[in-house]
């Protein structure tokens, strides 16, 4: 087996530069180039993983398949690839001096001064051959998080440096993304942020082989031999990355540009051209819409739309398909008004609660599933919104005063939605929760069966709380069909109901499955009956 290459991507000048969008185009490119493809993230920030980051802070938790909370960049790999990736496709520096302090104590060492080179490094070094050998991979693309001229990110910046002399010139590629900013005033613009990124790479003893700039501007030929000059790099290797209007038409613009054939040559991968068509119909589907609904997303941190970033894009894919362009309306339950909730629900085609934790928010979240099943509004729920869901039937409809959750009410009278198995004696946070794929049959003849058009399947979780299975008759009696569930735990999985346009809820997050050209069926069937709405 021809042993796999390797392209480094880091970011300079500023942060949010889009590294991840480019890792992720790049790998598109390279896999319709016929490669098998993997990618790795490595962020410096010292969490062990995502989990117990605020989504103010960085957006969503995005969950692997076998159950790793990780950075939201992930997902773009993830949808933009088409491949399952594993934990090992996540690393961040928690879990680099977790693994190397616990080394230490249990004597690996035999007493050597534990020191960031080389044994921090080592592991770096470590982990990055182990995902490439996991994914199986013809390419590894590492995505090194941060910007150049952090103090955090220096140890993962020199492990990437020493692995060109580990492995070789020919299997190694750095690609360093900066910005180039228009000046006004000037009405010109700048080269010399990038300059200065490149001499600190440089002075860490890595050589860019290819700069992608991040512009909103067209660059011209005077931009690109500049930087080529200054930056000792060809000028064929200096990439325009345009702002484009939508993040899935940026493996055509960069596919323009000739970024994969660079890649290709340096790395000798010796493939052909990709083919592009079908990806660029795609992208012309969702920018040409023939048709437009309204989804209203009753969420705690609604005011952070990248703490939804999954599903806004599961929204992208699905509409997408339909011709449709979803305009998702984020409400915030800060500012939702139970008493009257029609004053922000009144005009969506329809109403998606997502996932979420603790009591804030749980009410307004209640009084938004209690409108549309009242006003027959197409409902979807995930995670939280399913308990929720159920916790307002129990109250509504089966007469169940005061039920609730015990993650919101832990002294409530009817506790519809109780602790996972096996997490009642968890009080630790981080990687704690019930986390990844797990399996999922469908009550025959049910709606959730039809429109997954298969009875058994399996879908990512990230929850700790489930149904109460001492309450599903009183709640059958109510409506509620049962009609997914744990083929052997039996513990419910799904629930929808007969006597409405469309009442769906789920206990994981199908927005994690959905691709760009593989929409998952519940978001489009969602959409469906939304423009019944119109």
């Amino acid at each position: 087996m021809k042993q796999p290459a390797f392209i480094f991507i880091t970011g300079g000048v500023v942060s949010s530069l889009g590294k991840g969008i480019i890792a992720a185009s790049l790998g598109r490119l390279l896999k319709n180039r016929g490669l098998k493809v993997g990618i790795q993230k490595l962020d410096p920030y010292i969490n062990v993983d995502s989990g117990t980051l605020s989504p103010y802070q960085h957006g969503e938790i995005y969950v692997t398949a076998d159950g790793k909370e990780c950075d939201l960049d992930l997902g773009h790999y993830e949808r933009f690839i088409d491949e399952t990736l594993d934990k090992n496709a996540d690393l961040t520096a928690g879990n680099i001096y977790q693994d190397v302090i616990r080394r230490e104590r249990s004597g690996e060492f035999l007493g050597k001064t534990i020191q960031v080179i080389p044994h921090i490094t080592d592991a770096i070094k470590e982990n990055i051959l182990r995902a490439a050998e996991s994914s199986g991979a013809d390419v590894l693309i590492v995505e090194i998080g941060g910007t150049v001229g952090d103090i955090e990110s220096l140890p993962f910046l020199e492990a990437i440096r020493q692995f060109r002399k580990d492995v070789g010139d020919v299997r190694t590629l750095y690609l360093h993304t900066t910005l180039v900013p228009y000046l006004e005033a000037a009405k010109e613009l700048k080269t010399k942020p990038t300059q200065h990124s490149v001499k600190e790479l440089r002075s860490l003893g890595i050589h860019p082989d290819i700069i992608v700039l991040r512009t909103k501007q067209a660059l011209g030929d005077a931009i690109r031999e500049k930087i080529a000059d200054f930056c000792d790099v060809e000028k064929s290797h200096v990439i325009e990355a345009h702002d484009q209007s939508s993040i899935y038409a940026v493996p055509i613009s960069l596919k323009k540009e000739g970024l994969d054939d660079r890649v290709d040559k340096k790395l000798g991968l010796d493939t052909a051209p990709p083919e592009m068509g079908e990806w660029q119909a795609m992208v012309e589907r969702m920018e040409k819409p023939e048709r437009e609904v309204t989804i209203g997303l009753v969420g705690k941190y609604a005011r952070f739309e990248d703490a939804y970033l999954s599903i806004s894009e599961a929204f992208v894919h699905a509409g997408g398909d339909l011709k449709t362009h979803v305009n998702l309306r984020f409400i915030d339950t800060g500012s939702f008004d139970m008493q009257a909730p029609g004053d922000a629900l009144s005009d969506v085609h329809g109403i998606l609660v997502p996932g979420g934790f603790g009591p804030r928010g749980a009410e307004e979240k209640i009084a938004a599933v209690k409108y549309a099943r009242e006003n027959n509004i197409p409902f979807f729920g995930i995670c939280y919104g399913m308990q929720l869901a159920i916790v307002e039937s129990a109250r509504n409809l089966a007469g169940l005063e005061h039920a609730n959750t015990i993650e919101a009410d832990p002294k409530t009278p009817h506790p519809v939605v109780r602790l996972e198995h096996g997490q009642e004696e968890t009080s630790a946070f981080g990687g704690t929760l019930f986390l990844g794929e797990d399996a999922c049959a469908f009550t025959s003849s049910s709606r959730i069966e039809a429109i997954y058009e298969k009875s058994d399947i399996e879908e990512r979780h990230r929850h700790r709380y489930i149904f109460n299975l001492d309450y599903q008759h009183t709640l059958e009696k109510a409506g509620i069909i049962f009609s997914g569930k744990h083929p052997a735990r039996g513990d419910i999985k799904a629930i929808e109901r007969d006597d409405h346009p469309f009442f769906i809820a789920v206990q994981y997050h199908p927005e994690f499955l959905s691709r760009p050209n593989a929409p998952h069926p519940l978001f489009r069937e969602f959409i469906s009956h939304a423009l019944s709405q119109e």
